[in-house]
């Protein structure tokens, strides 16, 4: 079982065991602790991984090179059988994401290539979490749209269930937000999206007996890849949202209550690992949270978590219905009680 550095232009495989014996805790650094040799070591499974080393989250989450993890270092196509290349390629490039973010000085460019990444060189450079709904539905159908066929990645996957999907390293850039993508990291979450009529919205979801809303997938839809048995998944709120984004108004379905946990963990922990991402979001001059976009000037000055919209005109991501203070409120207590 393997993970990637990712250090040069290729793929370099990092073991398990030699990753795990990297592992820090959140508010300490890494210790070394080789236990006895051959053994191997235990996981809590709330990990992600940021320049080598494991940080605790509190929620669940699959790395890329677990059972049934999302590897987006892989050249070769997860879903499509004997296909190396994307069907839709954004380069001529197997690889789906860079070592180097941009705009790094000369001196550390050389650095970074001979020994990679530091956590520290990581928490100058990254301020920004830009939020994102797949249009997939489930986490496996996001991999499959954005590795397979496009020839993208995300770092993270957030599913139904609230099980969170690492693909890539936080060191490395991932293609997900255009210019966003030299300062950001970047979640998919499970969603149907948002649309100026309920039409896909009705396809998507059904009320149940009691009148609940709970997210239905059609007949010809394949394996969900959804780990939490017989989860049935169901909007935080029952009710149609609808909301303006660029002008436009706009209709959709919440996301799930285990998903709403799950990122507010996983926002608390970027903003402690990475603590140059603030716990707050784009907003107007009385405190509102913005949904348009930001101007070149305005998003060069911003520190903290986005949505796909406030970087540009042509996307509506995470959507009206996306509880952007029930995020943040709640990555604020996380934070102030780890403290």
């Amino acid at each position: 079982m393997t993970g990637t550095t990712g250090h040069g232009s290729q793929p370099q495989r990092l073991s398990h065991g030699i990753l795990l014996a990297a592992v820090v805790a959140l508010g300490g650094c890494a210790t070394a602790n080789y236990g006895r040799p051959g053994a191997f070591a235990d996981r809590r499974g709330d990990e992600i991984v940021v320049c080598g080393r494991l940080v605790h989250t509190g929620a669940p989450v699959v790395l890329w090179f677990d059972p049934g993890g999302y590897d987006a270092y892989r050249a070769e196509c997860r879903f499509i059988a004997d296909q190396e290349k994307p069907t839709k390629p954004v380069s001529d490039s197997l690889i789906r994401y860079d070592t180097f973010r941009r705009n790094l000085p000369d001196a550390l460019k050389t650095q970074i290539r001979e020994r990679g990444w530091t956590l520290r060189e990581l928490q100058e450079h990254v301020d920004q979490f830009v939020i994102h709904y797949d249009v997939c539905v489930t986490s496996r159908k996001c991999f499959q749209v954005l590795h397979d066929l496009r020839g993208l990645s995300v770092h993270f996957m957030l599913d139904l269930d609230g099980t969170i999907y690492q693909t890539l390293d936080l060191k490395e850039r991932a293609w997900h937000a255009g210019e966003a993508n030299d300062r950001s990291v970047g979640i998919e979450i499970a969603n149907i999206g948002a649309y100026p009529d309920t039409e896909t919205l009705n396809q998507w979801y059904r009320p149940d007996a009691r009148g609940r809303l709970l997210v239905t997938f059609p007949p010809d839809f394949g394996p969900t890849g959804i780990r939490t048995p017989h989860f049935v998944a169901r909007p935080a709120r029952n009710d149609l949202v609808s909301g303006e984004i660029h002008g436009r108004r706009l209709y959709q379905y919440d996301f799930t209550d285990a998903q709403y946990e799950s990122l507010i963990r996983l926002t608390a922990t970027l903003c402690r690992v990475l603590p140059k991402i603030r716990p707050d979001c784009p907003r107007t001059p009385d405190g509102r949270v913005r949904w348009d976009v930001l101007t070149p000037e305005e998003r060069a000055q911003f520190s903290g978590l986005l949505g796909h919209y406030h970087i540009t005109t042509s996307k509506v991501d995470p959507g009206p219905a996306f509880d952007w203070e029930r995020v943040l409120r709640g990555a604020r207590q996380r934070l102030k009680a780890w403290w």
